[in-house]
């Protein structure tokens, strides 16, 4: 089945997640000759990068793929990788691929009536981890925990939460008040639960020394892990940290590639692998990053806070990969990306997530919210 039409979708909504931020993605729509569509996404965030998408994917990998077999998907990939050589494999060029990726799966999954995970290695559960993902207010701490009261009530095991409303106010800027903002939480979660917190090191910039001082002073706390506490960028740091620490380390939610990932593991800085399918080059790019996380005994994790696609790529690929894949991050409240894009949005229950047999990604988009959300 040839591809006949691939077009992008520029989004902005308000996020509820982000007290109400004005966020964005791009959408590819990608069409088969019969009439089949398939969706996909990419998270790229600000309105230059997105509208800087839709010209990568319309005018450099539409007249590419236009006319070749919708089911040789990683046949699509490699050309769109080709098709990148002189202007890099990051950025703009992959979201573009991530996006156009994932819609190439979920267009196959449409055209043989089968889920994407059995398309990329065979269903290994029914179910995935749900992990209840939110920014913090590090200026209302009461509310802050109240979120949290709230994650145990509505049964998640994991919770996580981060950042902060504003640059000036967020999570590992003042030592007293994140402590009593992790003792409050432990508190209210009880000690079954399992909880993350993201430090956001590429901002925040803690140096190896303060790092592993505020790990230390963290333990009590028992985290799961601690996501970036440091520039992500720099693996010799990571390494020292993680030689000197307990403290489980998440990173790689910044990488892009294959090859960025491979330095990042090589350098031995890292416990929990963590990917995004709508940045690090798609479900193809995160199946290969997979096997080298599988290959060196790590755990891994989805970075999947965007729209409603992005997360059922992530549950596909935890379904294919239960004894790495450790969880996804997921928006507990209602929001426009996950409720209103699609007609079926994912419902947690107990902290997980059903796997389901519809084809394809398994969500259908609802093409008068795009057009609701679509900007120039």
């Amino acid at each position: 089945m040839k591809i006949r039409s691939i077009t992008a979708h520029p989004l902005r909504y308000p996020e509820p997640h982000d007290h109400g931020v004005i966020r964005y993605v791009t959408l590819a729509r990608v069409e088969a000759e019969d009439g089949t569509v398939g969706w996909g996404e990419c998270i790229s965030q600000f309105p230059e990068s997105c509208l800087a998408t839709k010209i990568i994917i319309e005018q450099g990998y539409a007249p590419l793929l236009i006319g070749q077999e919708a089911l040789d998907v990683e046949a699509r990939w490699e050309q769109m990788n080709n098709r990148i050589w002189w202007y890099g494999p990051q950025g703009i060029a992959a979201f573009a691929v991530s996006a156009v990726d994932m819609a190439l799966w979920d267009l196959k999954g449409g055209l043989l009536k089968l889920p994407v995970c059995n398309l990329i290695g065979g269903r290994l559960c029914n179910r995935v981890s749900a992990m209840a993902s939110i920014h913090l207010d590090m200026d209302n701490l009461d509310w802050t925990v109240n979120e949290f009261r709230w994650f145990r009530e509505q049964g998640y095991k994991i919770v996580k939460g981060g950042w902060g409303t504003r640059p000036e106010s967020v999570f590992g800027t003042n030592r007293k008040r994140d402590l009593e903002l992790v003792r409050r939480i432990r508190g209210v979660i009880g000690e079954d639960l399992d909880l993350v917190l993201d430090v956001l090191g590429g901002r925040v910039r803690w140096d190896v020394k303060e790092a592993e001082d505020r790990l230390h002073e963290l333990e009590p706390y028992r985290l799961l892990w601690i996501e970036e506490p440091l520039p992500p960028q720099d693996y010799k740091a990571h390494a020292l940290l993680r030689s000197r620490t307990r403290t489980r380390i998440g990173t790689g939610e910044q990488e892009w590639n294959l090859d960025g990932y491979r330095r990042m593991m090589e350098a031995g800085g890292v416990d929990v692998v963590q990917m995004d399918p709508g940045r690090c080059h798609g479900i193809t790019g995160c199946i290969k990053v997979i096997k080298l996380v599988e290959a060196a005994n790590l755990r891994w994790t989805a970075h999947t806070w965007s729209s409603a696609l992005n997360t059922a790529a992530s549950v596909h690929l935890l379904a294919t990969s239960p004894k790495h894949g450790w969880t996804m991050d997921f928006k507990p409240h209602e929001s426009p990306m996950q409720h209103e894009l699609v007609s079926d949005p994912w419902i947690q229950k107990d902290g997980f997530i059903e796997v389901r047999n519809n084809p394809g990604l398994g969500v259908t988009v609802r093409e008068d919210i795009v057009k609701k959300y679509e900007f120039s």
